[in-house]
């Protein structure tokens, strides 16, 4: 299988690494609009063509995949085309930067009769997708309550680069350079994390967010720092179970570590990604009484790279996919302009 990366910034390097090592893929060419971080990139993974545009690609047309790793606000106008083209499309999260953009490129995906996904990473770990089935299987029961955090630190320490010079950090803090924040950036993935588990999608939200001095006058060089750095939402799931869903970039003591509680009346399960680690522990059935919470085993799981190949070629289902990106889009949005009208609860 031929695969085409488009943008080739830091989480192109994953995705290039991953495709690679797959047997029967081929990465056959990038596209970059800046010239020399495609060549610099085309050389290091052996990449025998590279294109300054979507439209020089598709003018070549030797490829059968795409995968979209270009910055947040691009994605549309560089999805778009493909889908048009009827090339089989993985894409970055967040879909889109608006529910409208991300709905648009959902409806061309199903109308394109295409393999389309969006990289919800956290659904390669294992204990969530564990968790998931036993709620499922209605191990807690109903749902009635949950808790979520997704929490960074990477604003008060440089364990990830130094995000006051480095260009691929400043974007994530400016709106005019297509950020949503650290609601849209990681918010979007907790929101996941917590939906996708308890097998719900959210029906109502309501949502606060901050943004901190961070520099002298709110900006560096081009950057005006105005993306939100924390947010703290409130949800009503569909079959009326609430709870809470928070994200931030100032967790000082926290790499990048999502957890979840759920609870049920019949139990409760608490799924952590710690550190690259993830667990599962579950208090169900006869450990009720005494509040016994025991390590459940969960398997391995394919990457969204293997599942996206997988799909393409008739294997597996397409998991999570546009639609999917662009439910999450909507309930991101909303959770903005609930902050923006002072916190009211909105449906979704």
């Amino acid at each position: 299988m031929r695969v085409l990366v488009v943008g080739t910034g830091g989480m192109a390097e994953n995705h290039a690494a991953a495709f690679a090592a797959m047997d029967g893929v081929e990465l056959v060419a990038g596209v970059d609009t800046r010239a020399e971080p495609l060549a610099a990139f085309c050389a290091r993974h052996r990449i025998g063509r590279g294109f300054a545009s979507v439209s020089e690609a598709l003018d070549w047309g030797g490829f059968d995949a795409v995968t979209n790793v270009t910055p947040d606000a691009a994605h549309y106008a560089t999805v778009m085309p493909f889908l048009a083209a009827g090339k089989h499309v993985l894409c970055e999260k967040p879909l889109a930067t608006n529910a409208v953009q991300a709905g648009a490129m959902a409806d061309a995906a199903a109308q394109a009769g295409v393999v389309n996904m969006v990289n919800l990473s956290y659904r390669n770990v294992a204990a969530l997708q564990r968790a998931a089935v036993l709620v499922r299987d209605g191990a807690i029961g109903r749902v009635r309550h949950f808790e979520a955090s997704y929490l960074q630190s990477w604003l008060v320490q440089p364990a990830w680069g130094e995000w006051r010079t480095e260009a691929q950090w400043l974007w994530r803090l400016s709106s005019a350079h297509g950020s949503n924040g650290v609601l849209g950036d990681v918010g979007i993935h907790i929101l996941d994390f917590a939906t996708f588990v308890a097998g719900q999608a959210a029906a109502e939200v309501s949502c606060r967010l901050a943004t901190f001095d961070k520099a002298e006058g709110g900006r560096i060089g081009e950057y005006v720092l105005n993306a939100n750095d924390s947010a703290t939402m409130q949800l009503v799931l569909e079959g009326g179970a609430i709870g809470t869903v928070t994200a931030t970039r100032f967790a000082s003591g926290h790499l990048n570590d999502l957890s979840l509680r759920i609870h049920g009346d019949a139990g409760g399960l608490e799924v952590t990604f710690i550190n690259n680690v993830s667990r599962l522990r579950a208090c169900v059935g006869a450990d009720l009484q005494g509040a016994v919470w025991r390590d459940v085993d969960c398997p391995a799981v394919p990457t969204i790279y293997a599942r996206f190949i997988a799909a393409v070629r008739g294997q597996g289902a397409a998991v999570p996919d546009f639609a999917r990106g662009a439910a999450l889009q909507r309930l991101v949005d909303r959770a903005g302009e609930s902050a923006g009208r002072g916190c009211v609860s909105l449906t979704v």
